[in-house]
């Protein structure tokens, strides 16, 4: 993928500029009055975000972009996982799906005064049927306006029904995980994701002084509100979603990802709008189903 090419054709200098980037891959930056984000080509991660006069929203590993390969894990940033969630849903898929090793193509980039976009797509192809025979049309919208805009339409593009399932993984950045909560869960059925029992209904807010793993079953609602609260930087971070029926809140504890330094699980916690979990949902030929969140910074006034 060419550098300069993506440039002159998708670029607007200012706003829309493609580097060189992730495991070798090309990066965009999306940039306006109200912040920046950058996304990375190869599988359509969202690396970082910071809103205009705010610290960084996105937690990212210290590990340099260009120590990465094609396919190593990456635990940060917004991960796309499709066309499964974690691992329940299928034992012959990889854990998260496939997209995130994937390379998205440039379908499109806009920018206005309120808001800066680009549009990837990733369509299936002989590399993906060898893991996941069925036809489809992925596309990915990444806008920063107020907020960090996040839309996965997931088309059925064959002639037989498929069964999938997919979320947005953001790991959120937190001075100290221990200090820090999650409001938004009261009332909700919660169950443990290492587990199929039912663990009942969560009184109150989340408090982050362990590792959570918890799955939170969803009212039949238009959107769904959480809010992380992090004292240790006097700031609120609120995730939006529509389309999902479970919300997953993790954090990787001591047992530490191997591209995270000593105490990075301190560090952030991901609030993860899932389509479905365990299971998945049947998509008929033809038709399609948007996954969507906004993710949004709040700075206390004292």
């Amino acid at each position: 993928m060419d550098i300069v090419l993506l440039n002159q054709k998708f670029g607007a200098p200012g706003r829309i500029v493609f580097r060189g980037g992730f495991a070798g891959y090309p990066t965009v930056v999306l940039a306006n009055k109200y912040g920046s984000a950058e996304v990375a080509l190869l599988g359509g991660n969202v690396l970082s975000y910071r809103p205009t006069g705010h610290a960084p929203v996105v937690f990212r590993p210290a590990k340099k972009d260009e120590e990465y390969n094609r396919g190593d894990k990456f635990h940060g940033g917004v991960p796309v996982c499709w066309p499964q969630f974690g691992n329940r849903f299928s034992k012959e898929l990889p854990q998260h799906g496939f997209a995130s090793k994937m390379v998205f193509d440039v379908r499109g980039t806009e920018y206005t005064e309120e808001k800066t976009e680009i549009t990837l797509g990733l369509r299936s192809c002989d590399d993906t049927r060898a893991t996941w025979p069925h036809d489809f049309d992925l596309e990915l919208k990444v806008s920063v306006t107020m907020k960090l805009n996040l839309s996965l339409t997931t088309t059925n593009t064959g002639a037989e029904p498929f069964d999938f399932s997919c979320g947005f993984h953001p790991y959120l950045m937190l001075r100290d995980r221990d200090a820090a909560y999650v409001r938004g869960v009261d009332g909700c059925e919660c169950i443990l994701a290492n587990r199929d029992g039912d663990l009942g209904v969560r009184n109150g807010d989340l408090r982050l002084d362990h590792a959570p793993d918890d799955v939170l079953v969803l009212p039949d609602a238009p959107k769904h509100e959480f809010a992380v609260i992090d004292p240790g930087l006097r700031r609120a971070i609120a995730v939006v979603s529509t389309g999902n029926t479970r919300e997953v809140v993790w954090n990787s504890g001591e047992d530490t990802p191997c591209d995270h330094g000593n105490e990075d699980w301190r560090k952030f916690v991901c609030v993860e709008p899932v389509s479905d979990w365990p299971g998945g949902r049947t998509l008929a030929p033809g038709e399609a189903y948007t996954l969507a969140a906004a993710i949004q910074s709040t700075m206390e006034n004292n």
